[in-house]
């Protein structure tokens, strides 16, 4: 039988949403619930540890896309250095490849923004009885979807070429050379079948591998 994380008291939720409206109505409607208390809202990624170091939420609620640090990133930490807040991604974005990064960065649940409230309050306590909650459409979507066929150095690669970066600057980012980043780049255009590193690195994030 899974471990019950369950508290004795209300359930401790911790929310990061880089978007202030957003991010206060769900406070809101989480706080309506009788069980539930929002100890915690962060706008942006870098702020989730100390936050959750803090305030020792039971379950954090982390956006995906974040400024400085992104909820994914965030959430590989926080298994880490909280080990017993429970991680549940909540992104407006349902793309298989983030589904398949959050569960490899410890995440227990991934849902989708425009579900109804009561389906984020009950998702919220079914993980503490140790259960995983997904989107059903999206890991369906994930399974059809197949593993990302980029190597976490291609991935880094992509990422770092955004703006405009040319390969010399990908490079010195990088600690690489510049023939290695050219390598990199060929290689992850090859395997999304594109013709060149933006459109490489468009087709990455649409399935949400970088």
């Amino acid at each position: 039988m899974p471990r019950d994380h369950r508290p004795a008291k209300s359930v401790r939720v911790l929310l990061a949403e880089d978007q202030g409206m957003m991010r206060g109505a769900l406070a809101l409607l989480l706080g309506m619930e009788r069980d539930l208390e929002v100890v915690a809202q962060v706008g942006s990624g870098d702020a989730i540890v100390d936050s959750a170091v803090l305030h020792r939420p039971d379950v954090a609620l982390l956006d995906i896309e974040l400024p400085v640090r992104s909820g994914l990133d965030a959430a590989a930490d926080l298994r880490d250095q909280v080990p017993d807040c429970r991680v549940l991604i909540l992104t407006t974005f349902g793309r298989p490849g983030y589904l398949r990064r959050a569960m490899e960065a410890g995440a227990v649940g991934f849902l989708v923004k425009d579900g109804p409230v009561e389906e984020l309050a009950g998702a919220i306590r079914r993980v503490l009885t140790g259960e995983t909650v997904i989107d059903p459409a999206l890991a369906a979507a994930a399974l059809s979807a197949g593993p990302n066929p980029l190597t976490s150095r291609e991935c880094e690669v992509l990422r770092a070429s955004t703006d405009g970066a040319t390969v010399a600057d990908v490079a010195a980012s990088l600690h690489l050379s510049e023939s290695t980043v050219r390598n990199y780049l060929s290689a992850a255009i090859g395997k999304t079948g594109t013709r060149n590193r933006t459109e490489a690195l468009r087709a990455a994030r649409r399935q949400g591998w970088v």
